[in-house]
């Protein structure tokens, strides 16, 4: 019987989910294992038989480092939530008929906290049944809310994409404030948990002042003392910056974003679909003080912009991918690889594995302490904890002046070999 490993992605991607689909290849292949398939987008398409070998693609290491510098989801991904196994034991049947007629060994699912259910479902089953399969959890999430885990591969990256535009974003700013009162609101993905805005605070330095205002979703948003704040703040200075998350609530549990032109429409797992936040203040701005305002959405390119991607990140990707193959492989299941942070001068970090049903479903948020009393700015151990994970930078492949990507399509990619080879 062959030993096969099965691996898929799962909701969001980020800049650096390949890199852990590069390390559960390259170690399943160092560990001999015969073959690597990867599902395509997800569970739900495997489903429907939707899977490739990844040797078809991953022939040398060039396409392996060229993988790794690959963003979005190289296998695509889903936002699919399989139903309770008394709710439709049919399908858990037809998942495991596949993974028998495809003698797979170990099942490893790239993804956050929506896609750690579906290890949590599929280890349930295998246990109530006696199936052989393992499965293992690997963490993938920019919004960094998994439990147990110090952070999540794809947040480095991310908040070093964050921390570089909102930089960016205020230089853009003072540029036109001569005699000009002007605010730019800054909105960053963050549904629940403000990880991610949280990062905006990096861009602080000797040659930055930062944002003015930081706002997380753990703490409730009052729009009176927003709009009080950046009054204060116009009759001290012309430009005023300030960062929200797209999940920022008020104290009676109402999304901002809601408050506007926000999307009602929900996901596999109930999720609504967050925009609008910093265009409502930005509107709200403009019309309560009188000043030029602006909404800016970093949307897609935070989990996107791999030509910014953190080495550490980059590296720890990598890391846990292999970590997901040597777990299985020693005859663990039903557990998600974590990171546990060693130190942070030198930063290191190890892997190690929990129990998915301690992770699945559950929130990681910003700790009440490293935001301030005021609510609207994070701390120096917030700033402490995110700046070793953004360090060192992975420069990509460029061809002819741009980037080069790992795609299904493997044509074309001579002119590739002849740069690198």
């Amino acid at each position: 019987m062959s030993r096969n490993v099965l691996v898929g992605q799962s909701g969001g991607p980020t800049a650096v989910i390949n890199s852990s689909l590069a390390g559960v290849f390259k170690t399943a292949m160092d560990r001999d294992f015969d073959k690597v398939y990867g599902m395509r987008y997800g569970i739900q398409g495997f489903l429907d038989e939707q899977y490739v070998d990844l040797s078809d693609y991953i022939k040398n290491e060039l396409d392996l480092e060229l993988l790794k510098r690959t963003p979005s989801a190289f296998l695509g991904t889903c936002r699919y939530k399989l139903p309770a196994i008394h709710e439709d034991k049919a399908i858990y049947e037809k998942i495991f008929s596949l993974l028998d007629k495809m003698e797979i060994e170990v099942f490893i699912y790239i993804g956050g906290n929506d896609s750690m259910d579906t290890i949590k479902k599929l280890s349930d089953y295998a246990i109530i049944t006696g199936a052989s399969q393992r499965f293992i959890g690997c963490p993938k999430t920019i919004d960094n809310d998994l439990a147990l885990t110090d952070h999540t591969p794809g947040y480095g990256s991310a908040a070093k994409y964050i921390g570089t535009s909102t930089k960016e974003i205020i230089r853009d700013s003072l540029g036109f404030s001569y005699k000009k009162k002007n605010v730019t609101v800054i909105e960053v993905m963050g549904r629940n948990a403000g990880w991610l805005t949280g990062a905006t605070a990096l861009s602080k330095g000797e040659d930055c002042d930062g944002p003015d205002l930081i706002y997380l979703p753990e703490v409730p948003f009052d729009i009176d003392k927003f709009t009080d704040s950046v009054d204060k703040l116009l009759k001290k200075k012309d430009v005023v910056v300030a960062a929200v998350s797209e999940g920022i609530k008020t104290k009676d549990g109402n999304y901002v974003c809601q408050l506007s032109a926000g999307s009602e429409t929900k996901d596999a797992f109930g999720h609504i679909q967050m925009t609008g936040s910093a265009s409502f203040l930005a509107n709200h701005i403009h019309e309560k003080l009188g000043c030029k305002s602006r909404a800016v959405e970093f949307s897609t390119l935070q989990r996107s912009a791999s030509h910014l991607a953190s080495r550490i990140d980059i590296n720890e990707a990598f890391m846990v991918g292999g970590a997901a193959v040597k777990a299985a492989d020693e005859g663990t299941s039903g557990v998600m690889v974590v990171i546990d942070r060693l130190s942070d001068d030198p930063y290191q970090s190890t892997t190690g594995v929990y129990d998915v049903h301690r992770i699945a479903n559950g929130e990681k948020l910003v700790p009440r302490e490293w935001i301030n009393k005021a609510g609207n700015y994070v701390t120096e151990e917030f700033v402490n904890y995110v700046k070793p994970l953004i360090q060192g930078d992975y420069t990509p492949m460029m061809v002819e002046g741009l980037p080069r990507h790992l795609t299904m399509d493997t044509k074309g990619y001579k002119d590739l070999y002849k740069v690198f080879l």
